[in-house]
């Protein structure tokens, strides 16, 4: 979608192209219907149409405005002059009415249209939430243990890893310290992940930990509102990023990429805040929602024919991250009700964890989705292709959230006597082999 004469180009706050709803009206309902979006797409078309009709009236205004102008060059006399003064007057203040009234139509229809998310991968299953999530291989074996095992929060404390109640009194509920061999953990899992990473082609980077609240929506982050899951700095229209997909993603605001150079491939890590809005309950505890945390993030700029080819490619490189470390998980396909607005295909990675529910139970611990040309859209990146300007697709997968994967860690390789046993592909990284009690 190119910027419109009327004003500036700057980062659009929808959507999908607004002429495929407009023409595919009904497949976009029964998709945000499966979706559990609601949103009210005869509007988005209405919209549509009267935002048109207005570009087409400013259009024969400014056509009037300049013909008027042509006309006051000939010969005329002070009457005819008085005349066409007073016209060009009217027109341009009919014009900047008609601005006006197209800006109040561009935005009540960037509004509704941000609400209508992207279309489905075909095969992705249907259902209303996590437990429709279809689940496609399990990899490892999960522990059996003949002792009384416990879970990362006694683990923690037992061996001085983790201080909650410090961090409460400090920075409030779901704030930790990590101390001692885990700060070394966290170092070691993000440089570890971080040399595979580079092997495949990523390119490193740290990114800002704070963003544009327009960054944030160009990627389909809503930093406002009650539902919201995002920090928004106080009077200064910033935010603190959920994810380094929100500074990666902005990196290329309003470029036009090289076709020759895709795909673009980044590693970036960065300090993760939100707010977990409503989560609570058992599964939430410890370090599994934490309003702050590290991650090492990866996302991938391509051309669309190679998005879907891609989006395997980061699951399988998620996978042989967790492989390398010998955490036992599961690969599931995100159903329709769980995938955001953004994504059209997701998949997560949910590894073992034992102290998770009475029995242990799987915990999501990584994702990958293919947003298509979703966010591309949004942020205006775009790439030629046969002579044409067409939107990049954009993906991204968690390579490793550092606080998850210290859970899968600490529950999977405990011992009997109450150490902590590190995958041998760590120990280079860490410089010991065990965590034991001081």
């Amino acid at each position: 979608m190119a910027c419109h004469t009327i004003s500036a180009c700057v980062i659009i706050r929808g959507m999908l192209d607004f002429k495929f709803i407009k023409d595919n009206a009904d497949q976009v309902k029964d998709n945000s219907k499966r979706r559990n979006v609601k949103v009210d797409v005869d509007l988005v078309v209405e919209l549509y149409g009267k935002r048109n009709a207005l570009q087409q009236r400013i259009d024969n205004l400014r056509q009037s405005r300049n013909e008027n102008a042509q006309k006051m060059k000939g010969k005329l006399d002070q009457k005819q002059k008085a005349e066409f003064i007073q016209e060009g007057k009217e027109l341009k203040e009919t014009i900047a009415q008609a601005e006006v009234e197209y800006r109040n139509m561009q935005n009540r229809l960037f509004e509704e249209a941000a609400k209508v998310p992207n279309m489905t991968h075909p095969e992705v299953p249907l259902g209303n939430d996590e437990s429709a999530n279809r689940e496609i291989k399990r990899w490892g074996t999960v522990p059996k243990f003949d002792f009384k095992y416990k879970d990362h929060l006694e683990l923690g404390k037992d061996l001085d890893l983790i201080d909650f109640e410090s961090a409460q009194d400090v920075a409030g509920q779901k704030f930790y310290y990590l101390k001692n061999q885990a700060v070394i953990l966290e170092l070691a899992l993000v440089r570890y992940a971080l040399d595979i990473l580079q092997k495949q082609g990523f390119v490193p980077f740290i990114t800002p930990d704070i963003a544009r609240e327009d960054i944030a929506a160009g990627l389909g982050f809503n930093p406002r509102g009650e539902e919201s899951n995002i920090y928004t700095l106080e009077d200064t229209g910033m935010c603190l990023i959920g994810t380094a997909e929100i500074t990666l993603g902005g990196y290329y605001a309003k470029r036009i990429m090289d076709a020759v150079k895709l795909p673009v491939k980044l590693a970036g890590f960065s300090h993760c805040f939100r707010r977990e809005a409503g989560a609570a309950g058992q599964y939430s505890k410890g370090l599994y929602r934490v309003h702050q945390f590290s991650k090492l993030e990866m996302f991938i700029i391509c051309l669309p024919e190679q998005s879907e080819v891609l989006h395997n490619h980061m699951l399988e490189l998620e996978e042989m991250i967790y492989q390398g470390l010998g955490i036992p998980y599961r690969v599931v396909d995100v159903c329709t009700g769980d995938l955001g607005n953004q994504a059209f295909r997701k998949f997560d990675i949910e590894a073992w964890m034992p102290g998770r529910g009475e029995n242990g139970e799987w915990g999501e611990i990584t994702s990958t989705s293919n947003c298509t040309d979703f966010q591309a859209r949004r942020l205006q990146i775009r790439t030629k292709q046969g002579g044409e300007n067409i939107f990049v697709h954009m993906l991204n997968g968690t390579a490793i959230a550092v606080s998850r994967t210290l859970i899968a860690l600490l529950e999977n390789f405990q011992t009997k006597e109450g150490e902590i046993t590190i995958p041998q592909n760590l120990i280079t990284y860490t410089g010991f082999s065990k965590i034991t009690k001081s």
